[in-house]
This record gives structure tokens, C-alpha cells and sequence, in this order.
């Protein structure tokens, strides 16, 4: 196995994630840390060399000098530790890409034909694989797929009712989050692998949003589709949509394909309904009506979303939560399960304020799992290290 250090960029479309790990054959973190709310106010937080958190403003910073940023905290923490590979999230892989790949120019080429497909993530992340290759020109550059996990559905779970030769041409259902959900399927195996046998739903909230049907550790179905503005609502994109909506737009309101796309993708969702922001945190602390109604229509999409995956599954075993709304809003969680009798799904109020890893009070256990996407593509690049 090479020995030295790897780097993980988790560049999504407010926030860049980044890990970096020794070498071993389960990843040892050395650091890890996050460019936040980038815009206006950016803010680096990661954590020190005494293992306490540590945060700075960095004012105003796109995703260029998001990358900067993180690529020069790492040259810092790397010191003469030689960095021999570089991990990424990429969100879409259309129908060629599933397994994790090493990434040249024909490759990333490939790719960037699927940013109309995600782009608020695929060229973000694209840009990552550019700066990491410049600054680390002899490291190994990997790609792991979002839509991976997703790879295998029933045809019935993936095509549109349209004529079919669209969906031998890739239009058809993806799903996404799928480095998330590999996460936390493999930390359910571990920790009730009884459970991860049976029929989960795993609920991924965050800035972006998504359910996903488990059978048996495998995803057998998923509230995203085609791109990831399908299924909930989410920070700024407007999940679940009748397309007449967009014959509406396109035909009364004359709106052109790209404000078209501006409004779904970044001036929807939680921030389009409640008028004030996409941040869960402060939607909570608001006394607004708009704030609540917004709140409101989010647990209810996923009330929703999760009596079809029920269907879909034949009942339900286990319920999951993650992300960053899932692991932290005790009252997204309550919300959810409250009046799911139906299903045998209650909180335990005092374990959901706790932040337990197991907050049930009924038959049905219902999990909180902190997701670890990026040791999930540390994992992967190991692999590749490891291959003569």
C-alpha cells in the first residue's frame, strides 16, 4: 500500500466538505473541515491540531476561492507527508459511470456533458478535480458517483411514461445522495445488522434532500430522479413538480429555459416559501408564519414521500434519519413520526432532544446516523492505492 496522505473534496452547491486521512487500510482522519454559506459570508471551520474546532470568516468567496482556501489548509496539515491521492464526490454519472474511476481528461470530459443534469453540484465538482490536479499534479484523482448506489432499480422505479427510446438515451430516473446512503447502510449493518436485512428508509435531510427505499442493503428505490430537483423540498430547489407548471411558465410568463432553471434550483424551496432563507436553523427560530408554513411543507413531503416508499417496500423495518436537518432538528424528527401509529413509528421525545442514536418508543426503531460521505470515497481511493 503507498504510504502518506489522501484528500477528500466534497464540493456541493453551498458548501465545499473536505477530509484528509492517513493511509491505512481503514482511513485514519487527520482533519476535517467545511467551507460554509458561500456567498457574501463564507465561513472555514475545521478542526485543529489539538483536535478542537476552529473557524474563519473568510468574507466574501465563491467556489474558486472556496478551493483555494481548503487546498492551502491542506498543504498546511499534509507538512511532509506526501499527499498520493485525491478523492471526489461527483454527483452524476449518467448511465456509463457507476463504479469509482480514476479521472483524466477523457473521463472529466464525459462528465461535464452531464452538468445540465446537476448543475448546482456537477460542475462544482468538476472544478474540485481541476484545482486538486493542478496543485497535486502526481496524486491519484478518483470519482465516486452520487447516483451509484441508486445503479440496479426495477425498471418500473427508473423510467418516465414517455416514449421509450428516451430512456435508452439516459432520460430516466437516477436518484442521488447515494454516497450518503452507502454510508449509513454500512453503520446499520455494524451496529443492528439484524435490522439492515429488513425494509429502511433512510431519510438524507439536508440543504439537499432525499428518501431512499432499503431492502436487504440495497436501494431499491429513491424520491429523486432524473436531476436532483425532484422528490422533497430542499434548501432552494422545489422537489416534487407537476410539469405543467413549467408549460405555464414557459408559455404565460415567458420565462426562458435559464431563469427558468435559476427558480427551481435556487429560489425555491424553503427559501422560496417562506421569503426570508434555506437555513432549517433559522427557519425554527423565526416567529413567522411563512417560516412555520414552510416547515410545515417540508415535513409533510416527507410524511408523504414516506407512506409511498412503505409501498414500495412492503412495510417498513427501520426508519433512518441523516444529514444535516436529520441529525440535528429534533423537531423535523417529531414531526415526521408524529401520528405514524400506522406503521408503529413513535419518539421518544427525551432521546430525540438527546440526540440518541436510537430515539423509538414503539416497535419500529427509528435511527439518527451522522452520515460520513467523504470516508466513503477515502474507502474507495484506498482501494485504487492498494491495486498493483
Amino acid at each position: 500500500m503507498s504510504t502518506g496522505a489522501i484528500l477528500v473534496l466534497n464540493a456541493g452547491s453551498s458548501s465545499i466538505k473536505f477530509a484528509i486521512y492517513e493511509v491505512e487500510s481503514e482511513p485514519t482522519e487527520l482533519t476535517r473541515g467545511i467551507i460554509e454559506n458561500l456567498g457574501p459570508a463564507a465561513l472555514l471551520k475545521f478542526e485543529g491540531s489539538n483536535g478542537e474546532g476552529e473557524q474563519h470568516e473568510l468574507g466574501a468567496a465563491d467556489h474558486s476561492v472556496a478551493l483555494r482556501e481548503i487546498l492551502d489548509h491542506a498543504s498546511r496539515i499534509l507538512q511532509q507527508r506526501p499527499l498520493v491521492g485525491v478523492g471526489h464526490r461527483i454527483a452524476h454519472g449518467g448511465i456509463d459511470f457507476a463504479e469509482p474511476i480514476r479521472l483524466d481528461d477523457e473521463i472529466l470530459a464525459r462528465l461535464r456533458a452531464l452538468n445540465p443534469r446537476a448543475p448546482l453540484h456537477q460542475p462544482h465538482n468538476l472544478a474540485a478535480v481541476d484545482a486538486a490536479r493542478n496543485v497535486f499534479p502526481d496524486a491519484i484523482q478518483i470519482g465516486c458517483f452520487d447516483t451509484a448506489f441508486h445503479r440496479g432499480h426495477p425498471w418500473v422505479n427508473d423510467t418516465f411514461a414517455l416514449p421509450r427510446h428516451f430512456y435508452e438515451k439516459g432520460v430516466r430516473r437516477y436518484g442521488f445522495h447515494g454516497l450518503s446512503y452507502q454510508y449509513v447502510t454500512g453503520a446499520l449493518s455494524s451496529s443492528a445488522p439484524d435490522v439492515s436485512k429488513g425494509r429502511v428508509v433512510i431519510a438524507h435531510l439536508g440543504n439537499g434532500a432525499s428518501m431512499c427505499a432499503v431492502r436487504a442493503g440495497r436501494s431499491v428505490a429513491s424520491t429523486m430522479g432524473f436531476s436532483a430537483l425532484d422528490g422533497l423540498p430542499m434548501g432552494t430547489r422545489c422537489g416534487q413538480l407537476d410539469p405543467g407548471v413549467l408549460l405555464y411558465l414557459m408559455d404565460q410568463e415567458r420565462m426562458t429555459p435559464a431563469r427558468i432553471e435559476h427558480l427551481l434550483y435556487l429560489e425555491s424551496g424553503l427559501k422560496g416559501l417562506s421569503g426570508l432563507t434555506h437555513d432549517m436553523r433559522t427557519l425554527e427560530a423565526s416567529d413567522q408564519p411563512e417560516a412555520r408554513q414552510a416547515i410545515d411543507y417540508f415535513v409533510f413531503r416527507i410524511r408523504r414521500e414516506l407512506g409511498a416508499m412503505c409501498a414500495v417496500l412492503g412495510g417498513l423495518d427501520a426508519l433512518v434519519f441523516c444529514g444535516g436537518i436529520g441529525e440535528n432538528s429534533t423537531s423535523i424528527r417529531s414531526g415526521v413520526c408524529a401520528g405514524m401509529d400506522w406503521i408503529e413509528l413513535t419518539v421518544d421525545e427525551h432521546c430525540n432532544r438527546s440526540n440518541e442514536p436510537l430515539i423509538s418508543a414503539g416497535k419500529t426503531p427509528v435511527f439518527v446516523i451522522k452520515t460520513n460521505e467523504e470516508r466513503v470515497i477515502a474507502r474507495s481511493l484506498i482501494e485504487f492505492l492498494e491495486t498493483p
